[in-house]
């Protein structure tokens, strides 16, 4: 179930797509609507051997290769219909949306829309999945009664992960559609929606890859390695892991070098035109097919377990460093960013000068072309985060750094000759401003005007948007807190809000006694409350330091009292009188996983990341997960409640984490019940709404169980059987073994006959035992211990 959009400007309602051209992109885009419940047709040419649609067949069938997965859940590859040009242009007459994605060439592009636009319903709305060509132009392929219809819909790569599409409107496209289609992308696929200027490479790959060729420049101006560079690009300055040159391995170096062509082809009066073209040593790697990460090398390699650098210099390969001088990692770690970027400036370090240059010379292009490839900076600074991941988008850098201060810098380093251009900077940017992001909304240089967010009507369900910088929300009003937990209430709906205040939001005592109150709290003065955490994760689990500290001082009885209050916890949850709905996105591990499942409903958000993971740590689920998977089987087939334990057991024995919600569903640990949300700013929102359908349908909780059908000593030998195979074969120690034959006895309601019934309470109790007991021991301490050190399982 995902959520429907609000009136009074629905989004446009897409029962059917057709996705054109089955390459990476094609095919991961049909696969992203798929996941999002819309029919998706996915064609590309006739094959020349085989059936008919052999070639976009092939892409389908490779989606569940991919990884990170494209599909939410694999079996919806199935679900993506396979289609060529010559047989099954018909499959076009009764689709609501068109997104071409094939190869860049404007010729092919017209041929194909020449070729479907016969085919098309009167009212189907046609978007180029185009990364950089002119979408006006495209539009003149089409015939005149269409082009009100067609736009640019750019989605970043990986699409099913990347935030970012990119909305681009010819000034013939209807302001209808193109409302209809954000709303659209907003909600049903789960988008950041940025509307760009129709300009070559439009706002994201504008400035990023223009970020990437500034930061090429300076490595061969400061002689850095390409390590090196990556070591000062990444996370050191809030931005991925890939940081500079893994990135251009991972987008495939042919591609890099295309883009950077584009731009080259269609910006001569650019006044960086001179540096559009790829570096002498990038060029090198292409003709020699050393394409990144898909043909096995680029810039890196792989050789053994090690990663290997191309040394330019020596043209060869060298163990990969990583890792900043001294000084600059000591001016990296300063927390005031003017005093970080004046130190960057001033340093003698050529790594420091390497990053002044890189952020100068990224400033100035974004403030000399902001006019023309965008209507704010609002728009740049987040094409840039949600597109290429960073942290701050170019403008917010600039503008936590000191505005005037950098301005005046970048001004003494044009004038230097230091700058890659001595364009002069826009007159707005020194007219005394504090920054472009105000009270009044962000910049515009084309209006030169501050301009609020968008008002479409769709923005009304995100209750706490993405927050460009000092952008404050209404944060509540407190109802009741703790050292662990705040309860809070936004408007007056008489709903709940529920947040920890702990790192990562673990669970420890606070936490667990705030819940039990918080929730007496609401049955006296609200109709419902949602747990949600002002951002992710939900929630990491059980707090395992403070675990660990009872274990090692061995007060085991303080330590079975934390146990039996985590269950009272999770009943509490369940037994509540006004509905608790979870509202869960990222990681959802552990004690979280538990404390959503024995909600009266979860709302997830796509990207939720769910798993009973004790295991890993040498221990089982003991807030009620096992007692609420053993309920779940009785209820689902009384007669024989081990069918259903038989997929919830592997998943709890071999601690599996969901790659989805949806995944999640499938694996036993949302209900078919619960419902999944594909934009993780609108989850509040519908929770929210979930919550109060509850309550305003007269919600009573259920029933404590007093005759639990169990599977018994029998359920519990047939787990074990197949546990002795995985220990023959050396894929599980004896030490997993013992966890996961204490996981089947209580899941399968301890040594008792098969067919008995039992008591909630005595599940509980049995989780309660078998985790103590587990507890005591030496291997699991050291597994504990393990994962609190390295955040990595130990398998002893």
């Amino acid at each position: 179930m995902t959520a429907a959009s609000s009136s009074p400007n629905p989004a446009l309602r897409i029962r059917k797509a057709a996705v054109l051209g089955a390459g990476v992109m094609g095919a991961q885009i049909a696969a992203h609507l798929t996941n999002a419940g819309v029919e998706t047709v996915l064609f590309d040419l006739p094959a020349k051997e085989g059936p008919k649609s052999g070639i976009a067949l092939k892409a389908i069938a490779n989606l569940k290769k991919l990884s990170p997965a494209p599909l939410a859940d694999q079996t919806l590859a199935n679900a993506i219909i396979p289609a060529n040009y010559d047989d099954d242009l018909d499959h076009l007459k009764d689709v609501d949306l068109v997104i071409e994605a094939i190869a860049e060439r404007m010729d092919w592009k017209l041929d194909l829309y020449k070729k479907i636009a016969g085919h098309l319903s009167k009212t189907a709305v046609i978007a180029s999945n185009t990364s950089g060509l002119s979408i006006t132009k495209l539009a003149e392929a089409l015939p005149e009664e269409m082009r009100h219809r067609f736009c640019g819909v750019h989605f970043f790569n990986p699409p099913r992960y990347m935030h970012l599409v990119e909305l681009i409107p010819t000034k013939l496209t209807d302001k209808k559609v193109l409302d209809g289609l954000e709303a659209f992308l907003v909600t049903t696929v789960g988008k950041g929606v940025v509307i760009a200027k129709d300009t070559p490479n439009f706002i994201g790959n504008r400035i990023g890859v223009f970020s990437m060729l500034s930061a090429m420049h300076h490595t061969d101006q400061f002689k850095l390695g390409f390590d090196t560079v990556d070591a000062l690009t990444g996370p050191a300055l809030g931005r991925p892991k890939s940081a500079t040159y893994r990135t251009a391995d991972v987008v495939g170096l042919d591609t890099m070098a295309h883009v950077i062509k584009t731009m080259a082809d269609t910006l001569p009066d650019d006044p960086w035109h001179k540096y559009f073209k790829a570096p002498v040593w990038l060029q090198g790697l292409i003709d020699k097919g050393a394409l990144g990460q898909k043909t096995g090398g680029g810039f890196y390699k792989k050789v053994g377990k090690d990663i290997v650098v191309l040394d330019v210099a020596k043209q060869d390969f060298r163990p990969s460093e990583q890792k900043p001088s001294d000084e600059v990692a000591a001016i990296l770690a300063i927390k005031d960013p003017a005093e970080k970027f004046g130190k960057l400036r001033a340093s003698s370090d050529p790594q420091a000068q390497f990053l002044w240059a890189s952020f100068r010379d990224l400033f100035h292009y974004s403030a000399y072309h902001l006019a023309d490839i965008a209507d704010t900076a609002r728009d740049v600074d987040f094409a840039i985060r949600w597109g290429y991941g960073w942290k701050l988008g170019p403008f917010e850098t600039w503008q936590a750094a000191g505005w005037q201060q950098i301005a005046a810098w970048i001004n003494e380093d044009i004038k230097a000759g230091k700058a890659m251009s001595d364009a002069p900077l826009p007159a707005w940017v020194t007219d005394g401003r504090k920054g472009v992001h105000g009270k009044d909304g962000s910049y515009s240089a084309s209006a030169n005007a501050d301009k609020p967010r968008s008002q479409h009507p769709v923005y009304q369900r995100q209750l706490f948007p993405d927050p460009i910088l000092g952008e404050k929300f209404d944060t509540g009003t407190t109802v009741w807190e703790n050292d662990g937990v705040r309860l809070w209430t936004l408007g007056d709906d008489g709903i709940g809000i529920l947040s920890f205040k702990t790192k990562m939001h673990t669970v420890n005592d606070h936490v667990l006694d705030g819940i039990q109150h918080a929730i007496g709290v609401a049955e006296e003065k609200l109709k419902a409350v949602v747990i949600w955490q002002t951002s992710e994760p939900f929630s990491a689990g059980a707090d395992l330091k403070g675990a660990l500290g009872l274990l090692k001082e061995g007060k085991f009885d303080d330590f079975e009292h934390m146990v039996a209050n985590f269950q009272r916890t999770s009943m509490r949850i369940k037994h509540s009188l006004v509905p608790v709905v979870s509202a869960v996105r990222g990681l959802a591990l552990g004690g979280g996983c538990e404390f959503q499942m024995h909600s009266a409903r979860t709302v997830a958000a796509l990207e939720s990341y769910i798993g009973l993971v004790e295991a890993g740590v040498g221990l089982l689920p003991a807030g009620g997960g096992l007692h609420e998977l053993a309920v779940r089987a009785a209820h689902s087939n009384p007669s024989d409640p081990f069918e259903a334990l038989k997929k919830v057991f592997e998943t709890v024995a071999m601690a599996k984490v969901s790659p989805s919600a949806m995944e999640a569903k499938n694996m036993g640990l949302l209900r078919d019940s619960d419902v999944v949300v594909f934009n993780a700013y609108e989850l509040l929102y519908v929770a929210k709404q979930v919550a109060n359908a509850l309550a305003e349908s007269g919600y009573r909780p259920p029933l404590y169980q007093r005759a639990i059908p169990v599977a018994g000593d029998v359920g519990t030998a047939t787990f074990k059987a197949s546990l002795a195979n995985l220990q023959a074969g050396y894929f599980a120690s004896p030490h997993d073994v013992e966890i996961a034959t204490r996981i089947a006895d209580t899941l399968c309601g301890g040594v008792i006959e098969r067919g008995s019934t039992v008591d909630e309470e005595w599940l509980l109790a049995l989780e309660r035992k078998h985790f103590v007991e587990l507890a005591k021991m030496e291997k699991t301490q050291a597994r504990i211990a393990h994962t609190m050190t390295t955040g990595k399982p130990l398998r002893n």
